[in-house]
C-alpha cells in the first residue's frame, strides 16, 4: 500500500505545481496586457495634447478640414455612381475638394481666433454677435474662397469662376442659414476654441456632400461640349 500512496502524493504535488504555474503565468500576462493598454492610452493622450496645442492647432485644423472635405466628395461621388449620374469615380475631383478644404480650414482657424479675441466670453449677447458676424462675413468669404480655389485648380478663366460663383454660391449660402445658426450657437456657447474646427467639420460632413454636389452640377452659363461640333457640321452642310 505504500507504493500507491507515495505515487498519489507525487501526482498531487505535480498537479498543485502545474496549477500554480498557470495561475502565476496568467497573472503575469494579464499585468502585461494592462501595462500595454496604459501605455497606449498615455500615448493617445500625449498625441491629443500636442495636436490641439497652440503650436500645432493650425496643422490639426487643416488636416481635419482636408480629410472631411475629401470624405464628403467621396460619399457624393458614390451617390452619383449609384444614381448613374457619373460613369466613373474621379480621384482628381476628390484631390481638388481636399485642397479646397485646406483653404477653408485656414480661413476658419484664424476667423475663430479673431472672434474670440475681439468678442471674448460666452454670454447670450456675445454668442448672438458671433453668429451674425459668422454668417455675414465668414460664410461668404469661405464660399468664395472655395470656388476660387477650385477654379484655379481646374484652370478656369476669371470670368468663368465669377459666373460660377453667381450661379451656385447662393445655393450654398442659403443652406448655410438653415444649418449653421443653431450649430454655431452650440459651437460658440459650449465648445472650446481649439475644438471648434473639429466640431465644424463633424457637423458639416453632410453639408460637404451637398457642397460637392452643387459645385459639380452642370453650369448653365457654360456652353455644351457638343455645341461647337454641331455648328461646324451645319457650316459644312451649307
Amino acid at each position: 500500500m505504500q507504493f500507491p500512496r507515495r505515487k498519489l502524493r507525487i501526482l498531487l504535488t505535480l498537479g498543485k505545481y502545474t496549477i500554480y504555474r498557470h495561475a502565476t503565468t496568467g497573472a503575469g500576462s494579464g499585468a502585461s496586457v494592462g501595462a500595454s493598454r496604459t501605455a497606449a492610452l498615455q500615448k493617445m493622450r500625449e498625441w491629443h495634447r500636442n495636436a490641439f496645442s497652440n503650436k500645432f492647432l493650425l496643422f490639426t485644423n487643416v488636416g481635419i478640414s482636408l480629410t472631411l472635405s475629401s470624405l464628403g466628395d467621396i460619399l457624393e461621388q458614390q451617390l452619383e455612381l449609384y444614381n448613374k449620374e457619373i460613369e466613373e469615380f474621379s480621384s482628381i475631383r476628390t484631390r481638388h475638394m481636399a485642397t479646397s478644404g485646406v483653404a477653408v480650414g485656414i480661413i476658419c482657424h484664424y476667423w475663430y481666433q479673431l472672434l474670440d479675441k475681439y468678442l471674448p466670453g460666452r454670454s447670450m449677447r456675445v454668442v448672438a454677435k458671433k453668429i451674425v458676424l459668422d454668417q455675414l462675413i465668414c460664410s461668404p468669404l469661405y464660399i468664395s474662397a472655395f470656388f476660387v480655389t477650385l477654379g484655379i485648380l481646374e484652370k478656369k478663366e476669371a470670368h468663368e469662376v465669377w459666373e460660377e460663383i453667381k450661379e451656385k454660391a447662393w445655393k450654398l449660402y442659403a443652406a448655410e442659414w438653415t444649418v449653421w445658426p443653431v450649430a454655431q450657437f452650440v459651437n460658440f456657447y459650449w465648445i472650446p476654441t481649439h475644438y471648434r474646427i473639429f466640431y465644424d467639420n463633424v457637423i458639416s460632413l453632410g453639408y460637404d456632400v451637398f457642397t460637392s454636389k452643387v459645385k459639380h452640377s452642370p453650369s448653365t452659363h457654360m456652353p455644351s461640349p457638343a455645341a461647337p461640333s454641331v455648328k461646324i457640321l451645319k457650316t459644312q452642310q451649307a
